[in-house]
């Protein structure tokens, strides 16, 4: 036996047909960019707070770790990345949730970066994503005709297969790894942090990091 962390999982509500059709399909995409044919993204969302998740630790025996809570949890930081693994992490940050205005501020951008390298190299720029609210909202689908033009395309995940996105990864290590066991005493302070866990990932799996101001975009 080994001691492990049990998951959330949404496995029993999945379609195995409809996995195993968009899985064959998402093969097919890293394939092409491995060939260099196409440049291939993984979106998606994650938060944090102030008061990290208190996890399981070995200790000695009569000790306890323990995780001191500040004066106020504050409000959740909501993360929107875009990962090419071993190429560039995209990030943007807002405290509360994102809007389907701020994704398309993200999208739309990325469509810009994807005219000029499709003018340049010829390969369109695919965007592997869930089906979340922001991303199939009705405002976010006027969007879609004018991104694919630019050379920039979704393919959206099967419902309930967030394990197909290999950016959950990321967030799984940058809790884990570069923010586990931190109490912060503010938001700047947690955002702050956020920030450094996020380029030390990008040093660890050698990837450039670059942070997007929705909001501003």
């Amino acid at each position: 036996m080994i001691w492990k962390r049990t998951r959330h999982s949404h496995r029993e509500r999945q379609d195995p047909l409809q996995r195993a059709l968009k899985q064959a399909d998402l093969d097919m995409l890293e394939l092409a960019a491995a060939a260099g044919d196409i440049d291939l993204f993984y979106l998606d969302e994650s938060g944090c707070c102030q008061w990290s998740p208190v996890s399981y630790s070995y200790y000695f025996r009569g000790q306890q770790n323990r995780q001191e809570q500040r004066k106020k949890r504050g409000r959740r930081l909501s993360i929107l990345g875009l990962w090419q693994p071993f190429i560039t992490f995209i990030y943007g940050l807002v405290f509360g949730s994102f809007k389907s205005e701020d994704y398309i501020a993200m999208l739309t951008g990325q469509a810009k970066d994807a005219a000029t390298e499709y003018d340049k190299t010829g390969r369109i720029r695919v965007i592997v994503q869930d089906n979340g609210s922001i991303h199939t909202s009705q405002v976010t689908r006027q969007h879609w005709a004018e991104w694919e033009a630019q050379g920039l395309y979704i393919f959206f995940l099967p419902s309930y297969c967030s394990e197909m996105n290999p950016i959950e990864g990321e967030w799984q290590h940058l809790k884990r790894d570069e923010l586990v066991g931190q109490m912060f005493e503010c938001e700047a302070e947690l955002a702050y942090n956020v920030v450094i866990g996020l380029e030390d990932r990008g040093e660890k799996n050698g990837h450039s990091t670059h942070y997007v101001d929705v909001k501003a975009a």
